[in-house]
C-alpha cells in the first residue's frame, strides 16, 4: 500500500499547487461502423490509428450473390413482357369482321327500303353485328386484365430489383465521419453479417471532459462558459487548454468510483461536459481537471 499512499500524496501536492474546481476523464464521440450486408468481406483498407475522411470507400462486401439475384429478376421481367398480349393484333380479325358486318347491314337496310330484302334478313344482320361487338368488348376486357396482371407482376419485380440495388450499395463500406480509427474488428476474407461491427472511429480533434461538480458550484458555471482544462504534464506540471462548458446535468448523482476518495464518492454531484481542442496529447480515458476561473484572471 506504500505506492498508493505515495500516489495520494503526489495528487495532494499537485492539487495544492494548482487547485482545480472539477475532475473527470476525457471521452470522444465514438462511432461504431457495422456491416449492412451479409457475405465475405473482400477488402478493408484501414488500420487502427488511420486517419479517415468522411465519405471515403474503405471496404467492400462480396456483391456477386446480389448481382445474380438482380439478373434473375431482370430475366423474369423480360419473360413476362414477351407474354404481354398485343391487343391491336388480337382484335384485328374481329374488328375486320365487324366492319364487314356493318357494311352488309347498311346494304340490307337499303334493300329493305327498296323492298328487295325482308325484315328477317335485316334483323339477322343486326344480330350478327351485335354479337361481334360483344365479342370485341369481351376480348378487350380480357386482354386488358391480362396486361394489367403482367404489368403488376413486373412492378413487383422492379421493386425487388430496387431493394437489391439498395443492398448492393450497402455492400460498399463508406466511412461516415472524419476521424481516427480506434479499433478494427474484422479482417478481409472473413464472413460478416448485418450488424456485425467492422471498426470504431472517433473525431479526436475535439475532446470532451466529463467532470463532476458539487451542488454549491452550480452557481459558478453555465453552458457556453469558457474555462481552463488541465492535464498532467512533465515534471509534475500541467498542460492547459481553453475549454467551453457544453452541458450541465439537471440531475444529481453519487460521485462515480473513479472520483477521488471513498468519502468523496458518497457525495451527490452534477456531471458537466467541457469541450476542449486536442493537439494529440489528450487521449480517451485520460484524467483531466477544470478550473472555472483561469489562473491568469483575478
Amino acid at each position: 500500500m506504500l505506492w498508493f499512499s505515495c500516489l495520494l500524496a503526489l495528487i495532494a501536492c499537485k492539487n495544492n499547487a494548482n487547485p482545480s474546481d472539477a475532475y473527470g476523464n476525457f471521452e470522444a464521440v465514438e462511432t461504431l461502423v457495422s456491416a449492412e450486408s451479409n457475405g465475405k468481406l473482400l477488402t478493408l483498407s484501414l488500420e487502427e490509428g488511420s486517419q479517415l475522411e468522411a465519405g471515403v470507400l474503405v471496404g467492400e462486401i462480396d456483391p456477386v450473390p446480389l448481382r445474380l439475384q438482380k439478373e434473375v429478376l431482370e430475366k423474369s421481367i423480360e419473360a413476362l413482357m414477351v407474354g404481354r398480349p398485343d391487343i391491336p393484333v388480337q382484335l384485328a380479325s374481329l374488328e375486320q369482321q365487324l366492319a364487314t358486318a356493318k357494311k352488309e347491314e347498311r346494304r340490307i337496310q337499303q334493300l329493305f327500303q327498296a323492298e328487295a330484302a325482308t325484315s328477317k334478313q335485316m334483323d339477322d344482320m343486326s344480330s350478327q353485328r351485335q354479337v361481334l361487338e360483344r365479342q370485341i368488348s369481351a376480348l378487350k376486357s380480357s386482354l386488358s386484365i391480362q396486361t394489367r396482371s403482367i404489368l403488376s407482376q413486373t412492378e413487383t419485380l422492379r421493386a425487388q430489383i430496387l431493394q437489391i440495388e439498395n443492398s448492393l450499395e450497402k455492400c460498399k463500406i463508406i466511412n461516415p465521419i472524419s476521424g481516427t480509427v480506434l479499433t478494427k474488428y474484422v479482417e478481409p476474407n472473413e464472413l460478416v453479417a448485418i450488424g456485425k461491427p467492422i471498426y470504431k472511429i472517433a473525431d479526436l480533434t475535439k475532446m470532451t471532459l466529463r467532470a463532476f461538480v458539487s451542488g454549491n458550484q452550480l452557481s459558478q458555471i453555465k453552458i457556453g462558459q469558457k474555462v481552463s482544462v488541465l492535464i498532467d504534464g512533465p515534471d509534475n506540471s500541467y498542460k492547459t487548454y481553453d475549454g467551453v462548458i457544453s452541458w450541465v446535468s439537471d440531475k444529481a448523482e453519487f460521485a462515480p468510483k473513479i472520483v477521488q476518495t471513498k468519502e468523496v464518492r458518497v457525495n451527490l454531484v452534477y456531471a458537466i461536459k467541457v469541450q476542449a481542442p486536442n493537439d494529440g496529447a489528450i487521449k480517451i480515458g485520460m484524467p483531466g481537471e477544470v478550473v472555472f476561473v483561469p489562473p491568469s484572471q483575478p
